[in-house]
């Protein structure tokens, strides 16, 4: 069996910036990746050189630079492709985010195709962006929205899985990592299922597609997305794949310039996938900057990636447990790296406050998955999530910062 390589972490840390600089006088442990990650130089430099040298619009000019930047964005929409195994580019949309991609789908997909009485399923552990985009559909259409249940460790319950699912079920939309709890679903076999049963399957993958290598035809679902922001990209843009049979068959979700054929004043035809989802002017820079975000990984190795990360959680979750009057919310076996969890009578939101004074940033509240929180029981978590740049000394950082909680609430 051959040994991944090790992360050189070290190495890894002087390609981002910001890990170099204090927060409130102490260096700056950065644990809130969950929500987004930091942007190593290659993206950075990548960002200033296109906007000081060349910057023009995409698609519509004739001129030297204006094609030089539809070239340089069809060559990320090729990189998103390579990325997650797609069949072919046009595969690929450029949306906003993760959010946009989901929206596009119940509007598109689901509006053209959901009737009254057909059933969509989500699972309980879902972003909201997973979750109101379907509550708004079925209540549009008349259709039922059912629940996916979870068991105490934040596993999903695949054997009521399996009995939900019937023929009137036409969309199954669930996370392929959660972001509340870290839990990462076992989505190739909740896809094989969904199929057999007929239902089109819609996985929102923003948390997984970083933490893992994701082969969208090996996992066989209809639908993936992901946001930039969250891959060590820019902001303000997102990937949606889609079996081209169902983006051909989708209507637009907005319309406008671009996404268009021709237009009289009668009647207007669109364009094949991509060009039909993404009208109007995108967001040009950030999909250039998009494509040394997944480069990077890329040269890293998943590998190196995945084991750097799970040594990071196994020291994270014993060191943490140790920590009197801690409970972690979210056990399952199948895990990334984020962990959540509440110390006894001391709200999230002042462990957050009480950490930052000590450098370290994490994230608290309900991390836009109430119906999470409500189902274990608490308002809200305290979370810690990690990344490929994160260290075992920034762990102990956080266990210190804790100890500093603790004598504070005494």
């Amino acid at each position: 069996m051959l040994t991944a390589k090790l992360l050189d972490v070290e190495k890894v840390r002087k390609d981002f910036p910001v890990l170099s600089h204090q927060m409130n006088g102490h260096p700056l442990v950065y644990l809130d990746n969950a929500a987004t990650t930091q942007k190593p130089l290659a993206v950075i430099e990548r960002l200033n050189r296109f906007y000081r040298e060349e910057y023009a619009t995409v698609h519509r000019g004739v001129y030297t630079i204006s094609q030089r930047a539809t070239w340089e964005c069809d060559q990320v929409r090729e990189k998103c492709r390579k990325f997650l195994n797609a069949k072919k580019s046009a595969e690929i949309i450029f949306v906003r985010g993760a959010t946009e991609a989901i929206n596009l789908v119940a509007h598109g997909y689901g509006r053209k195709f959901v009737k009254k009485g057909d059933e969509i399923l989500v699972s309980a552990i879902e972003h909201h962006a997973n979750l109101v985009p379907w509550q708004v559909l079925c209540a549009e259409k008349g259709a039922v929205l059912k629940v996916i249940p979870v068991n105490d460790q934040g596993e999903l319950c695949l054997d009521e899985y399996r009995r939900m699912l019937n023929p009137r079920v036409k969309i199954a939309a669930f996370t392929h990592m959660s972001n509340a709890l870290g839990t990462i679903n076992p989505i190739k076999l909740m896809t094989e299922l969904a199929h057999a049963a007929g239902a089109v399957v819609v996985v929102d993958g923003a948390q997984g597609v970083v933490h893992e290598k994701v082969d969208v035809q090996d996992i066989g679902c209809d639908f993936y997305c992901f946001s930039s922001h969250k891959v060590y990209g820019p902001t303000g843009v997102g990937v949606l794949y889609g079996k081209w049979a169902h983006l051909d068959a989708m209507d637009p979700y907005q319309t406008g310039g671009e996404m268009i054929v021709t237009v009289t004043y009668e009647k207007s035809t669109f364009a094949n996938p991509p060009l039909k989802f993404e009208a109007g002017t995108p967001a040009i820079a950030e999909i250039v900057g998009l494509g040394p975000a997944l480069d990077y990984l890329e040269n890293l190795g998943w590998p190196a990636i995945h084991a750097h990360e799970k040594s990071l959680l196994v020291s994270a979750t014993r060191k943490l447990s140790e920590v009197p009057g801690l409970e972690i919310i979210g056990t399952a076996k199948e895990k990334a790296a984020v962990v959540s969890f509440v110390l006894t009578d001391i709200h999230p939101h002042d462990i957050g406050t009480i950490l930052d004074q000590e450098g370290i940033a994490i994230r608290t509240g309900h991390h836009c998955a109430q119906p999470v929180m409500k189902r274990f029981h608490v308002p809200a978590t305290a979370r810690a999530s990690f990344a490929l740049y994160n260290t075992e000394e920034e762990v102990d950082r956080l266990v210190q910062g804790l100890s500093k909680v603790r004598e504070v609430f005494r």
